[in-house]
């Protein structure tokens, strides 16, 4: 049976490998029909679905420092703005998740690390973030590897707090992640407060990265744009 819902996790993270701060996260969602994406995701998963349909998801922020029990906080290495693309999905347990297609970010050191340590499908990229007064501007342009110069540039006008319905608690009160992991898929859980939500709108949006993944561009507008201020995130250790 498939977990519900929920604005808090269900399995609160006891001993956090990893800490740290998703800021200025605007959220891209486009509808897709599942039998499109199902291919893209690890064994023993399927396309989370809602009102028969799932989601490809595009989502740019700043990660700030990371840390946690097994190590130091580092301020340059930790703070880089990221862009990924992901998907939605659910496994034989019922546990809702996240898998990452690509996963955009401009610090080299912890692309490599996430690459060889949870193998994660992060890429080394030029990445900048300007806001000015409402609106934010985020751009990206890879470097490595390929396809190299797979870009992205979304700019967007934040609103007002908004009360989640259905829909965005969806795509976003997720609690983990679905990750290939040598032949077989772990599960690694996060928690972090309650994602406060804001309206936003979309005025520009020139992206390569959802094609770069291997899907098939969006033929149109996201069907749901949100931003939030952002959350603290606790990583803990991965389970089966």
């Amino acid at each position: 049976m498939t977990e519900p819902v929920t604005p808090q996790t269900p399995r609160p993270v006891r001993f956090a490998a990893v800490g740290q701060w998703w800021r200025d996260v605007t959220f891209l969602h486009w509808a897709v029909e599942p039998e499109k994406v199902a291919r893209f995701l690890p064994a023993g998963t399927v396309p989370d679905l809602l009102d028969g349909v799932t989601y490809i998801g595009l989502v740019p922020f700043r990660m700030h420092p990371i840390g946690g029990r097994v190590g130091p906080r580092l301020p340059y290495i930790g703070t880089f703005c990221e862009t990924n693309v992901r998907l939605y999905s659910v496994d034989g347990q019922g546990r809702r998740g996240v898998v990452f297609l690509s996963l955009d970010a401009s610090r080299l050191v912890p692309v490599l690390g996430a690459r060889t340590s949870a193998r994660l499908p992060y890429k080394w990229a030029s990445m900048r973030l300007n806001r000015f007064d409402d609106v934010l501007t985020y751009t990206s342009k890879r470097i490595w590897p390929e396809p190299r110069g797979a870009s992205s540039r979304v700019v967007v006008r934040t609103g007002k707090p908004i009360t989640p319905g259905d829909l965005e608690r969806f795509l976003t009160a997720r609690w983990g992640l679905h990750v290939g992991w040598h032949g077989r898929t772990i599960y690694l859980p996060n928690d972090h407060p309650e994602w406060p939500l804001h309206e936003a709108e979309l005025l520009e949006l020139k992206d390569d990265l959802v094609a770069a993944s291997g899907l098939e561009a969006p033929p149109g507008p996201p069907v749901s744009v949100l931003f939030s201020p952002g959350v603290p995130v606790r990583f803990g250790v991965p389970t089966a």
